[in-house]
């Protein structure tokens, strides 16, 4: 799966879906591509990507407590 660099528009190609898709994790493998060579894999943060529309990633991909308040107190 690619994402989208949002700084500087680069396609990030995700190494670990599961890392993606746990909304524990803050950072994910990656491989830029940019240039004519493909670049080391690296981490990136999560908040730093989109999808290549521009779309941001879904919330249950990023906030660990996003149906907290669907919990009753």
């Amino acid at each position: 799966m690619f994402l989208k660099e949002r700084k500087y528009g680069h396609l990030i190609e995700v190494m670990d879906l599961s890392e993606l898709f746990d909304p524990y994790k803050t950072q994910l493998t990656g491989c830029c591509h940019y240039g004519e060579e493909l670049q080391e894999a690296e981490q990136y943060a999560k908040q730093a990507l989109s999808f290549p529309s521009g779309e941001d990633l879904p919330r249950c991909w990023v906030d660990p407590h996003y149906r907290d308040h669907e919990l009753v107190r």
